[in-house]
């Protein structure tokens, strides 16, 4: 009972040292990260004690709380995992995350998909492991039995398909600007948002 009140403080400690907009722990308790970490530490226990269907409605529950952070039960988290805003984050089940990572919404830490997947070796890893201080920007996206070094950052909106070196910097390309619109463009635009959009949207 001691580690799991010793865990549960190191993670409101986390939050508040990572997110500027969280000033004390008991604001941190309202953090969206904290129901899918907690349940996950249950469901994870469950899961390899042989429970799995327990361990499913209980992931299940925790994607419905957070708003969409989907945490496989199998997957393995390290200590002071950070989930920033949270929205969307899938991790799959035979990931493993280091410690200390931060995770940004958006993120995906998955396979590559069923046509590959079902030709591995039955209990084959399918999904990337993550090293300790790595730094997941948002809408990154790991797929396959990929690594991730300590201390790398993949920069938002990255896909990484192959492994990464400790301490690398993966970054996908910067958006330019291409062209500015006419006065003309800009009103054809416009007219075909008008066209396109229902009138829920104005």
């Amino acid at each position: 009972m001691r580690r799991v009140i010793g865990r549960a403080r190191e993670d409101l400690s986390v939050i508040v040292a990572r997110d500027p907009s969280i000033r004390t722990r008991a604001e941190a308790l309202l953090h969206p990260a904290l129901p899918a970490l907690w349940t996950h530490r249950l469901a994870h226990a469950l899961y390899i004690r042989g429970h799995r269907q327990l361990a499913r409605i209980l992931a299940y529950l925790a994607r419905a709380v957070t708003g969409g952070i989907e945490i496989h039960p199998g997957a393995t988290l390290g200590r002071r995992v950070f989930i920033d805003h949270g929205a969307a984050v899938v991790i799959g089940e035979t990931a493993e995350v280091g410690d200390d990572v931060t995770i940004f919404h958006q993120v995906t830490l998955g396979a590559v998909g069923w046509w590959r997947d079902g030709r591995r070796e039955p209990g084959a890893r399918r999904h990337p492991v993550v090293g300790d201080r790595v730094v997941l920007g948002t809408n990154a996206i790991v797929l396959g039995p990929v690594t991730v070094g300590d201390d790398a950052l993949i920069g938002a909106g990255s896909l990484v398909l192959g492994d990464v070196p400790p301490a690398a910097r993966v970054m996908a390309p910067e958006a330019e600007v291409v062209r500015r619109l006419s006065a003309a463009d800009r009103e054809e635009a416009d007219q075909l948002l008008r066209a396109l959009a229902t009138s829920g949207c104005w």
